[in-house]
């Protein structure tokens, strides 16, 4: 069986490193002339940590992350409006939540898979799909018949796009910065913190390489020409208002780590399965950050994926189990982030006063148990 999985990123390589557990010998096609590992920080869930067990490649992640005990949500001016006990998590499901590197994870999963396996400067330009198989044209000249096709394209996936009309990333309305900063032991220990304003949102967790992770939302509309120019000493300004150690973290990033991206997710699929094309990851549920939740979605992708192909009688049942399994999942987990997002995002005083009141008398076991859904 010939396989192809297009795209090297988090939830490609997850996805190698799972079927080639089971035996399938999968293919990896990577745009990118090299490997290229990227970005700020990014949160893996205990969900996903579960999926990285079972699969077999958790134990670099778990030794490169900073486990996270607690999540706590701020006013403006920095007063704990509520919290999440992530600790609650690891006693009742068994994987702690883990802030990361990005870099740090996309190498960990990298070297999971035998390089053997992962082909770079594969751009895909077109494809054609039989009842035999799928045809795959690459911008290097080359081109390969596929028994099967696992899509893991990201957010402008053009299988997607192609597959599904009307499918085009949807604009979240805001604007978003990432970076990672040295801490100076102003920041706590295995604690994320966000806070909420009229004037954005600003949020950071502790890495376990000293550094901390953080992001800044404000409203915006797409592709605004003024926020896309802004440098640090901007971003700093916009986040004036909150106090210690927002300037400081921003101003003093690291600079290759200083990334500013509006955001998108997709309006949910009601199927990722077409005929011998599997979508993942974000080319099939791209979701807003606010659940930190992308990542490990496409992990939980891969897991399921491997667990269906290994136990399903034929792999026409294992696509639909895969089907069934994660379209409604992700269709719930891409609502509910883009509500919080909605919410984090108020601007109007009156709207702010009402939604920090209400969420202070929020019982803290209900922001857990709106978590255990990730878990079903």
């Amino acid at each position: 069986m010939k396989v192809a999985i297009i795209g090297g990123g988090i939830g490609g390589l997850t996805t190698a490193a799972a079927l080639h557990k089971i035996d399938i010998e999968a293919h990896v096609y990577e745009r990118a002339e090299s490997f290229q590992p990227i970005g700020a920080g990014i949160g893996i869930g205990s969900n996903a940590m579960l999926a990285l067990q079972k699969i077999g490649v958790a134990e670099n992640i778990i030794q490169a992350g900073m486990p996270l005990y607690e999540q706590r949500f701020l006013n403006e001016h920095f007063a704990v409006m509520n919290t999440i006990d992530f600790s609650l998590l690891k006693e009742k499901f068994g994987e702690d939540n883990i802030a990361i590197q990005r870099a740090e994870l996309h190498e960990a999963l990298f070297d999971a898979v035998d390089s053997a396996y992962v082909h770079f400067n594969h751009q895909v330009v077109a494809f054609t799909q039989m009842e035999t198989g799928v045809t795959i044209s690459f911008q290097n000249g080359q081109q390969q018949m596929f028994d099967y096709v696992i899509a893991a394209d990201g957010i402008h996936s053009m299988f997607r796009q192609t597959l599904v009309l009307n499918s085009a990333p949807r604009y979240a309305h805001y604007t978003c910065w990432r970076g990672t900063t040295k801490n100076k032991n102003d920041v706590t220990s295995h604690v994320s913190s966000e806070a909420w304003s009229a004037g954005g949102r600003f949020g950071w967790a502790p890495l376990a390489n000293g550094d901390v992770y953080w992001f800044s939302c404000v409203n915006a509309k797409a592709n605004d020409e003024y926020y896309a120019s802004m440098d640090q000493l901007g971003v700093a300004h916009l986040f004036a208002h909150y106090p210690d150690p927002v300037k400081r973290l921003i101003t003093e990033v690291e600079e290759a780590s200083f990334l500013h991206h509006d955001l998108y997710d997709i309006a949910p699929l009601n199927t990722f399965v077409y005929g011998r094309i599997v979508l993942l990851g974000d080319a099939a549920h791209a979701t807003t950050p606010n659940m930190g939740q992308g990542a490990g979605q496409a992990i939980e992708d891969a897991y399921e994926l491997m667990s269906a192909l290994e136990t399903e009688a034929s792999i026409e049942q294992a696509f639909a189990r895969y089907d069934t399994r994660r379209v409604t999942k992700t269709k719930k987990v891409i609502q509910r982030s883009r509500q919080i997002g909605w919410a984090a995002q108020w601007e109007h005083e009156g709207l702010i006063a009402f939604r920090n009141t209400v969420f202070t008398y929020v019982p803290k076991s209900l922001l857990f148990q709106s978590l255990t859904f990730l878990f079903d």
